[in-house]
């Protein structure tokens, strides 16, 4: 699926997380279920440098890194730039639906997302 063709479907695809895309399936060796209720569901994220991870989806989430990350990133413009975080930072991340890029991670990096149920 081509980039255009995934960011009109991922409205679609978002409204509930399908099975299919759902990211402790479809890449157990970076995600792990750690807590769930009704209203969230917890995951740990390890991003190894040079991983490609399957096509997946989140809901809305909070992301918290466990020590600090930092990579290279499309700018949208043709060139890259840096994007990093400190140990205990907490972070937005709104839906989506990714999977595809390879990370580029200086380090391993560990994280927390906390996934808001509807």
């Amino acid at each position: 699926m081509n980039r255009k063709a995934l960011l009109v479907a991922a409205p679609l695809l978002l409204a509930a997380v399908p099975a299919a895309l759902d990211p402790v399936r479809v890449a157990p060796h970076i995600y792990e279920l750690a807590f769930e209720n009704e209203r969230v569901r917890v995951l740990k994220k390890i991003i190894r440098n040079g991983e490609t991870p399957p096509l997946h989806a989140h809901p809305d989430s909070v992301v918290v890194y466990l020590n600090p990350c930092a990579w290279m990133e499309d700018d949208g413009q043709g060139g890259q730039r840096m994007q990093s975080f400190k140990f205990g930072e907490p972070t937005w991340a709104p839906a989506e639906t990714r999977g595809g890029e390879t990370a580029n991670v200086v380090q391993e990096c560990h994280v927390i997302l906390v996934e808001l149920k509807e």
